[in-house]
């Protein structure tokens, strides 16, 4: 099985930059409404915004301390929608089975008889397909499966391929710091560490015995096979469908009155729930975000007596959640999420 992962290359910044092409070469960086001075994080950063330091997630005011001349540009959702949605169509083209990660990545299938010779031919075909539709440049990793197709991104960036398999899965990936495998974070690998784990090597020869008593008998082995790039999983081109829908927001000035928080809860459980009903699956669980001055963040939830599409119970059950946070704490960002029954 020879397996693709294809990712745009700074996919937000670049979707921005086709529609100012002044802004080619220039620093830009998209994030909120657009407005440094605003409490908002980045959500892309382009490369030559990157050189500065800047990063997803990173707040717009820091990511303005760092590269004080770049383009600021507000979130429009819309537009990378409709541009995902070209490129996924440009990879569906190739008649082969697409898995959709997200915006702006997703597995390709190479086909029943593919060998490395045709995946990589294809990969190329890809690129210059998706150039051609979408006028986006993406990169191509190439796989014996979908962990190592995914991994080899990094390495083809930008605009590249880079082939992974289990020939060359140690010599690359093996001295690279664990956090380095797709599926393994920065808390994973903290207390990987702990364990004495540090890289991708040590994790992969650990005892599994071990991992599963440290970490679960679930998730212990399953990082022991991340780390090793085992996977037989197929590309599955079931299309996706949201678990949730939510809704957040950072307030520019800090709620310090509980029934102001309150109300903000409500109000956002409301749009929640709209977004509820337009899906047409029922609510069956809600969970609340809740973010304290200056940056700590909570979370809790509950599930619902019954599954409900009804504003009024979402809203109360998200803000009786509220009552397992500290009421005394100035809050900077509230979210709602309504998580929904499996469709049938």
């Amino acid at each position: 099985m020879w397996v693709l992962h294809v990712d745009l290359d700074q996919f937000i910044a670049a979707v921005e930059v086709l529609r100012r092409p002044e802004l080619a070469g220039l620093p830009v960086i998209v994030g909120g409404r657009g407005d440094p001075t605003e409490r908002a994080v980045v959500s892309t950063a382009s490369y030559e915004a990157r050189e500065f330091g800047v990063r997803s997630g990173m707040p717009l005011r820091t990511a303005a301390k760092k590269c004080p001349d770049a383009v600021f540009l507000p979130v429009d959702k819309p537009a990378y929608d409709e541009a995902s949605e070209q490129v996924m169509a440009a990879l569906r083209s190739f008649g082969t089975a697409v898995e959709v990660l997200g915006w702006d990545e997703a597995f390709v299938d190479a086909g029943p008889d593919a060998d490395l010779a045709r995946a990589t031919a294809l990969a190329h075909a890809i690129q210059e397909r998706v150039l051609a539709r979408t006028r986006l440049h993406c990169s191509v990793g190439i796989g014996d499966n979908k962990i190592r197709a995914k991994n080899a991104t990094d390495f083809g960036k930008p605009r590249g391929t880079f082939t992974l398999t289990r020939d060359n899965w140690w010599a690359v990936m093996g001295d690279r710091p664990a956090d380095g495998v797709w599926g393994i974070g920065s808390k994973t690998a903290a207390k990987l560490a702990a364990l004495g784990l540090r890289t991708v090597r040590e994790v992969g020869d650990a005892d599994e015995e071990r991992l599963a008593a440290e970490l679960g008998p679930t998730m212990g082995p399953w990082y022991r096979r991340l780390a090793r790039g085992v996977d037989a999983s197929p590309v599955d081109p079931t299309p996706w469908v949201p678990r949730s829908h939510g809704h957040e927001e950072t307030f520019q000035n800090d709620l310090d009155d509980p029934a102001e928080v309150e109300a903000q809860v409500r109000r956002l459980a409301v749009l929640a729930a709209s977004d509820v009903v337009e899906d047409g699956r029922p609510a069956v669980r809600v969970r609340l975000k809740i973010r304290y001055v200056p940056f700590e963040t909570r979370t809790r939830s509950t599930k619902l007596a019954e599954p409900t599409s009804d504003a009024a119970v979402i809203a109360d059950a998200a803000a009786s959640l509220l009552e397992r946070t500290d009421r005394t704490r100035s809050v900077r960002l509230l979210g709602v999420a309504a998580e929904m029954a499996d469709p049938q």
